[in-house]
């Protein structure tokens, strides 16, 4: 006979645990002291504890391991994990197969961005800093935003390459509630009015990448860029701008929008 020390050495189980099988009568000991209520175990048990422990490992509550230690056909019981063992591999190979696919898909999405080191002229734009609910509301704000600027500034002309972008002041990503500074390069200044100012933006080296495709794949190119600025020994020297260069307003299809990432750098 063992203590439950020495015995849960032997089976390679904690005490803890034979306190437990003890308390919902699936493996009582041997004999207990009635003077000091020590637990003793016999040889034979430590079949059972291994009986037990492989049970357990395949997944059977100890209910059910109750009923079949004690030797009650059981078999529908069995055949019934052994169905869902199997449906777990299958679903295991399943979201193997689809990790691999992931994998691969990011590893080519990384691959497709190529990064340059674009000189990005001094230019005349004219701003608007706010907060829009969601990143959606751009939309409806960009067109109502061109009216109010041409008619505080009648004759108003966007630069010649059309250069639009925003910047996104926040220093964390928000989905809702987002300050966003929106600008459009102008052949010159205007007017400041109704929240619109211009300003004269100076000369800066930036890390770019192009985005092909809806919005919601931007942060892969964020990544790509960010990746190898830090790769290469710069630091971002202010906030990255998107530029948009084709989107909803002139291509239906979002798979033909064209975004670039501009990160402007500066020696680490």
């Amino acid at each position: 006979m063992f203590r439950i020390g020495e015995f849960s050495k032997l089976g390679k189980v904690t005490v803890k645990t034979l306190h437990h099988w003890d308390e919902v009568g699936l493996l009582t000991p041997a004999d207990v002291d009635s003077a000091n209520g020590y637990r003793y175990y016999s040889v034979g048990q430590l079949a059972m504890v291994n009986q037990i422990v492989r049970l357990r490992d395949l997944g059977f509550s100890l209910t059910e391991i109750a009923d079949l230690v004690a030797g009650r056909d059981m078999t529908a019981l069995i055949e019934n994990r052994r169905r869902e063992l199997l449906a777990d591999r299958r679903l295991a190979d399943r979201r193997l197969q689809s990790l691999d696919h992931y994998i691969q898909e990011m590893e080519d999405h990384l691959m497709k961005y190529d990064v340059t080191i674009t000189t990005i002229p001094a230019c005349t734009v004219f701003a608007y800093d706010t907060i829009v609910p969601d990143y959606a509301a751009l939309g409806q704000i960009m067109p109502a935003l061109g009216e109010r600027v041409a008619k505080a500034n009648p004759g108003i002309r966007c630069a010649p390459d059309d250069y639009c972008f925003n910047v996104y002041p926040d220093q964390e990503y928000r989905d809702h509630d987002v300050h966003v500074e929106i600008c459009q390069a102008v052949v010159e200044r205007g007017v400041d009015a109704d929240g619109i100012v211009f300003k004269d933006l100076p000369e800066i080296t930036a890390a770019c990448v192009t985005h092909h495709g809806p919005y919601e794949g931007l942060a892969g190119a964020f990544a790509a860029v960010l990746g190898w600025v830090e790769a290469n020994g710069y630091r971002v020297a202010d906030h990255p701008r998107e530029s948009y260069i084709d989107g909803a307003w002139n291509k239906s299809d979002s798979a033909d929008w064209l975004t670039e990432i501009q990160v402007p750098i500066g020696a680490a």
